[in-house]
């Protein structure tokens, strides 16, 4: 994945507990009790990697992050992890790991049907490999980028800029994929609903991940004109609920597959 500007850890976590959660979800699956050496691909500000310290706090824990500002976040939290900045798609330790943590980035990563064997085979035998990616191209808060994508203003620029995210396989497909490299597979999907204010705040959740590629190649001023007609979109797909909240459904995919 190729974009113009690096992430911004504070724009993300403005939805931190909303975005811990499914980290929380997939670590209480992992069925090692124990492990040596922990590894957080794509560990953003540090939130999930909170999280594995304190599961696995004998570990020698190391984030992996292709950002310098989430790294930078994420060196401020945790001062006595490691963090190593490199492309996840290449990233190969010294050494097999125990646990291989990849919460909500996979979804940028083409190729899963050789990408997640290649991750299997980076663990010791009986090590764990933990994914989770949202599976929400399908809702409206989604629909709605690529609809103002359509615009003239800029749609040569951004009409396809939704393929900057993989299309990822069913839930039958990823087990196919790892079944035969692992002693068990556990794949599922849950969709979450967040009660947000208002569709300001789905538009403020999504221009920190979903929206980036449309924005990217756009200028300032364009860019505040998307959002403004994206957030306008939304309001006919998020009406308001009791005391002004709107809910926001977000489908992710769960899998845990541990090596033979």
């Amino acid at each position: 994945m190729t974009l113009k500007e690096d992430w911004s850890a504070a724009t993300y976590l403005h939805f931190e507990d909303e975005r811990t959660r499914p980290a929380a979800d997939l670590l209480a699956r992992i069925p090692l009790k124990d492990a040596a050496r922990v590894v957080d691909l794509g560990c953003g500000p540090g939130n999930s990697t909170e999280l594995l310290t304190r599961r696995f706090p004998e570990a020698e824990t190391t984030g992996v992050d292709s950002s310098p500002d989430m790294l930078s976040a994420a060196s401020k939290r945790l001062p006595g992890v490691r963090f190593l900045e490199a492309d996840v798609a290449s990233w190969a330790p010294d050494a097999p790991v125990d646990v291989i943590f990849a919460n909500a980035v996979l979804q940028w990563l083409p190729d899963h049907e050789a990408l997640l064997p290649r991750l299997m085979q980076l663990l010791a035998p009986g090590g764990a490999l933990a994914v989770q990616m949202p599976d929400n191209r399908s809702e409206p808060s989604h629909v709605a980028m690529a609809e103002v994508a359509r615009d003239p203003a800029w749609a040569s620029r951004v009409a396809n800029a939704g393929r900057a995210r993989t299309d990822i396989l069913s839930t039958e497909g990823y087990y196919d994929l790892l079944a035969p490299h692992a002693a068990s597979v556990d794949v599922w999907r849950t969709t979450y609903v967040h009660p947000l204010d208002g569709a300001e705040s789905i538009a403020g959740w999504c221009r920190s991940t979903g929206l980036r590629p449309y924005l990217d190649p756009l200028d300032e001023a364009e860019r505040e004109r998307f959002l403004a007609l994206y957030t306008e979109r939304l309001r006919a797909f998020y009406p308001e609920r009791s005391g002004g909240k709107v809910l926001l459904r977000f489908p992710r995919l769960f899998m845990v597959a541990a090596r033979r």
